[in-house]
């Protein structure tokens, strides 16, 4: 399930802008872009829920940065992290204590962390659905709905279920693979234009004393 973190965190603002199909889901993720696209710095708390064709479930909770200008990003769970400093890439698996070791990826064709917000027209046809209500608190928001399908019938999910605020900011997104399983990401809180220590995006040995490192460049 670890695997599909990354890609489920890829995809849930990468989809924003991608292909068109209908004028209304066009007009909403355009906005939503539009208003992602003008951050330089994002902080974000989020939950992932995972339910597998036997309705098992399996929920983690973590933390990301981005850094675009240097396209610099950090997804921090409590069994997993992903850091890059914008040159390479770091997979830090705390149950194995293994670190797998890569060179940052910026093309401009592969949904990636450094692309989020500018990957787009391509790859997918999409339509706008009926509002949907959420109740949280006693408090009730209306949650504007856009799912997409992609257009290579070889990718390993046939649909993304994105759910928009009154905020034009992405309250969650969910993947359904063709394996029937469900990956919900879910935002809980989003801060803007803060200041990072160069150090959350690195990777230093002396805290992760006893992984084992394995160089995939």
């Amino acid at each position: 399930m670890k695997k599909h973190i990354l890609t489920l965190i890829c995809t849930a603002i990468a989809t924003l802008s991608i292909a068109q199909t209908d004028p209304a889901a066009t007009k909403m993720l355009n906005e939503v872009s539009k208003k992602y696209d003008s951050y330089k710095t994002i902080r974000s708390e989020f939950d992932l829920t995972v339910q597998d064709a036997n309705k098992t479930a399996y929920s983690n909770t973590g933390v990301m940065y981005f850094n675009k200008p240097k396209k610099q990003y950090a997804i921090k769970m409590e069994d997993q992290e992903i850091l890059s400093n914008g040159k390479t890439v770091w997979n830090i698996a705390h149950d194995i204590k293994e670190v797998q070791i890569t060179d940052a990826e910026h093309d401009d064709s592969t949904i990636g962390p450094n692309n989020l917000f500018s990957f787009y027209k391509k790859g997918y046809k999409y339509i706008s659905m009926p509002v949907e209500k959420l109740t949280k608190n006693g408090k009730t928001e209306s949650l504007r709905v856009v799912e997409l399908s992609p257009l290579d019938t070889k990718t390993n999910y046939f649909k993304i279920k994105l759910r928009i605020n009154e905020n034009n900011h992405i309250h969650d997104v969910t993947i359904f693979d063709k394996s029937s399983n469900r990956f919900t990401y879910t935002i809980k809180s989003l801060y803007l234009g803060q200041k990072f220590d160069e150090s959350i995006f690195t990777f230093a040995k002396d805290r992760y004393k006893g992984y084992e490192s394995i160089d995939l460049r």
